[in-house]
């Protein structure tokens, strides 16, 4: 796989990257193909797993080149993560206070920012697609910088971004799962239900793309860049994912779940570096 991604360009490696883990969502949305409902416990736990890539993906393929990149860059080597990190979470503050959208299992009356009469699917829809901005640019960002990294700076390789995607589509497949599923218990129909589940993944390759092209247009936002997506990774991880997979009464399996999602993408990171 390695050899045959090194003959396509940065963009094209981060749109294959993004449609890959748009694919896994579609994939996990494709569930309500099989079955209205999922045992709670296994949602709990599937939520878990994904909350622990996340976290190790930050830590390892985002935030550790950053600082690398800005001590080869001439940085101060904790500025630019620091920085990036925060403006990261702030960002998808900002966003979660402004845009309107529901968390799967809330009633549509607790939905969260600005007020509209929007419909549950959209809500719900707009809810996954809010986690799924920061993976698409954390895609973008990590082949541009293995691209960088292949110039000569280091820092990022293009196996570091392959490890990436792969933990971000196999943290994607509850996603879709948790937007499908309701809706079709709601009684949507097995299209419309698979539908939405899908189309919250639409935006990874497209943020994936914007992602690529900011850093390889100025590669100096390379380390700034890797640390923005972490920040808002994690800001999503510790406001929903672990929220959410403690609130079905199966927390202890959900935190075992994180600790194994979390070494999983760990060793994914470290053996293909």
């Amino acid at each position: 796989m390695i050899n045959w991604l090194q003959s396509i360009d940065p963009v094209g490696q981060a749109l294959i990257g993004g449609l890959f883990t748009w694919s896994v969502t579609a994939l996990g949305a494709a569930l309500v193909l099989v079955t209205r409902r999922l045992p709670a416990g296994l949602l709990d736990v599937m939520l878990g797993f994904a909350a622990g890539v996340m976290i190790a993906a930050s830590v390892w393929s985002l935030l550790l080149p950053a600082i690398e990149l800005a001590e080869q860059l001439g940085y101060a080597a904790w500025l630019p993560a620091a920085l990036g990190f925060l403006a990261g979470g702030l960002f998808l503050r900002l966003v979660d206070q402004l845009l309107p959208h529901l968390h799967p299992g809330l009633a549509v009356s607790a939905a969260e920012g600005v007020r509209t009469g929007w419909q549950r699917a959209t809500l719900l829809v707009l809810a996954i697609t809010l986690h799924n901005v920061p993976e698409g640019l954390a895609i973008g960002v990590a082949f541009g910088a293995a691209a960088d990294g292949g110039a000569g700076t280091g820092g990022s390789t293009l196996a570091g971004a392959i490890a990436l995607t792969i933990g971000i589509g196999l943290q994607n497949f509850p996603e879709g799962t948790a937007v499908s599923l309701p809706l079709r218990r709601e009684g949507m129909s097995i299209p419309k239900s698979l539908w939405y589940g899908q189309l919250s993944a639409v935006i990874e390759p497209i943020a994936a793309v914007a992602g690529v092209l900011a850093v390889l247009t100025v590669r100096s936002l390379l380390p700034f860049a890797l640390a923005f997506a972490a920040g808002a990774m994690i800001y999503v991880v510790i406001e929903e994912l672990i929220p959410e997979s403690q609130q079905g009464g199966h927390g202890d399996a959900a935190t075992v779940a994180t600790l194994v999602g979390f070494v999983i993408m760990m060793v994914l990171d470290v053996a293909l570096a």
